[in-house]
């Protein structure tokens, strides 16, 4: 067993260097290595969360542009509309003012033509009253003569 432990011994006192070795390499890939990669992603890792922040916050700013624009939109439109229900409203006033001043124009023409109807109508009625007594006589001449001339 003696002889077990001394191979053992010098299997580690050769070890050694190597085990040396192995820590400064560590310690090297640790300094010279891992700190900076660290230290570049870490960087990296700021970069990108200042430009998704930023990205974030050009969108808010985006957004909040759009839903203004679409806001003076809709107050735009909805001007629009009023606009157009007035110009409407003012061309049915100006239509109904023209439409009753046709209809008290055609009602001054129809009272003037029922005048003018009314009078026409007494004048004939004076000129066949007038005349009805002469056709009268003419009807019994016309009449009578043949009654006359039949009984003889």
């Amino acid at each position: 067993m003696d002889d077990i432990v001394q191979q053992v011994g010098a299997l580690l006192l050769g070890a050694i260097p190597t085990i040396l070795l192995f820590v400064v390499l560590v310690a090297a890939y640790q300094i010279l290595v891992q700190g900076p990669l660290t230290r570049t992603l870490a960087e990296r890792r700021a970069r990108t969360a200042g430009a998704v922040e930023n990205a974030h916050k050009a969108i808010e700013q985006a957004e909040a542009k759009a839903a203004e624009y679409a806001d003076r939109l809709r107050h735009a439109r909805a001007e629009i509309f009023k606009m157009r229900e007035q110009r409407a409203k003012a061309r049915n006033a100006e239509r109904e003012t023209a439409l009753d001043a046709a209809r008290k124009a055609a009602g001054v023409k129809v009272n003037q033509a029922k005048a003018e109807m009314d009078g026409e109508t007494e004048s004939a009625k004076q000129t066949i009253q007038g005349s009805a007594g002469e056709l009268a006589n003419q009807v019994v001449r016309a009449v009578l003569p043949m009654a006359a001339g039949s009984s003889r």
